[in-house]
């Protein structure tokens, strides 16, 4: 039996002895009880694939899936599911079955602190794969405009190459970060976040900024991802990772607490999540303490484009807290409606 695989059962022996239901509150970054968005997706792939779905009406296809998704986690089934937003309370998730990569989501917002778990069925109803993502991530896949007004910023680049916005960090992280030492040996840029291993913001920006005149083929603006992966790639790099990982969560250097944007343009896209927000963040607490979304590091690069190459100019490193301050915000609430949401064809890393 591998590390990963006792980890996982540790989560699900912990559930199984807690007896609580899929409807008792659980605080986020629980150590024992609450599991991490990628130990999540790891757990449930380790226990749903092989399930068949087959030949069973919509509405009793949707409650045998939960009842799958319950024993795999640990929880008991319940004689019948509530109607709770979401639908399963104590982990923050809700449950989707995908036959197609056209994801519907009815009557309701896209809440972008809420875990998707999405299933992916064969054609013989026999579920494949799961994808668990957050709703701010679902939210930066929509390419149609469907949910039109997101949040949004500015940023115009000074005369310095380098701006450090917020020279320390949040109260909240400044007791658990560490001069001098970052990513160990074997340690993923996915992994939750640890004591000890946690960059100061200001030792964050001096690795960063020799990446300023770096670049990499600009794979044009319709490959945004693949922009952001390159960057990623050296960002990681830069930071001390011997591999690169891309969880496709927020933040997306989640062992760090530190999310690497972009810019070509002025307009920030910040999807459905404010950087100064004081909600939980989908993360392991550290030394009990929760960890918040302002709490969180933002790496924004400004590159210029000759169309063949992406080459950065600028970098600018805040926290989320004082993120503000420097790139003035614009835009509007989202909007209330029907989403459809077209996933990307590697979605489930195929």
């Amino acid at each position: 039996m591998t590390a990963q695989t006792n980890d996982l059962l540790r989560y699900f022996k912990a559930i199984r002895r807690s007896g609580l239901s899929i409807y008792d509150s659980i605080e986020i970054g629980d150590s024992n009880l609450w599991i991490p968005t990628p130990e999540l997706e790891a757990l449930l792939n380790s226990r749903l694939p092989g399930k068949s779905l087959a030949n069973l009406p919509l509405r009793t296809r949707s409650k045998v899936l939960k009842q799958h998704v319950c024993v795999a986690l640990g929880y008991p089934v319940p004689s019948s599911f509530q109607k709770t937003k979401p639908r399963f309370p104590g982990q923050c998730f809700d449950t989707y079955i995908q036959k197609s990569n056209n994801l519907q989501i009815w009557n309701e917002d896209l809440a972008p602190t809420r875990r998707y778990v999405i299933i992916r069925l064969n054609d013989d109803d026999v579920i494949m794969k799961v994808k668990v993502v957050t709703g701010k991530v679902l939210s930066s896949l929509d390419k149609t405009g469907t949910l039109t007004q997101k949040y949004q910023a500015r940023l115009i680049p000074g005369q310095l190459s380098t701006e450090l916005i917020s020279p320390i960090d949040t109260k909240r992280l400044v007791p658990f970060v560490s001069s001098g030492t970052g990513p160990k040996s074997r340690v993923s840029p996915t992994s939750q976040p640890s004591l000890r291993q946690l960059l100061p913001i200001g030792e964050i920006v001096e690795r960063l900024r020799g990446l300023i005149g770096k670049y990499f083929p600009d794979s044009g603006h319709d490959q945004e991802r693949n922009r952001g992966a390159s960057l990623h790639k050296l960002v990681c790099r830069q930071l001390g990772y011997t591999d690169y990982r891309d969880g496709g969560q927020f933040p997306d250097v989640t062992h760090q607490l530190l999310e690497v944007k972009l810019q070509t343009s002025p307009t920030i896209d910040l999807g459905l999540v404010l950087p100064n927000s004081i909600d939980p963040l989908n993360v392991s607490m550290i030394s009990g303490k929760q960890i918040r979304h302002c709490d969180v590091r933002y790496a924004l690069f400004y590159g210029e484009t000759d169309g063949k190459k992406v080459t950065l100019t600028h970098l600018f490193v805040t926290t989320g807290e004082k993120f503000f301050t420097r790139f003035p915000q614009f835009g509007g609430k989202v909007l209330n409606k029907k989403l459809q949401i077209p996933l990307p064809a590697d979605f489930f890393g195929d």
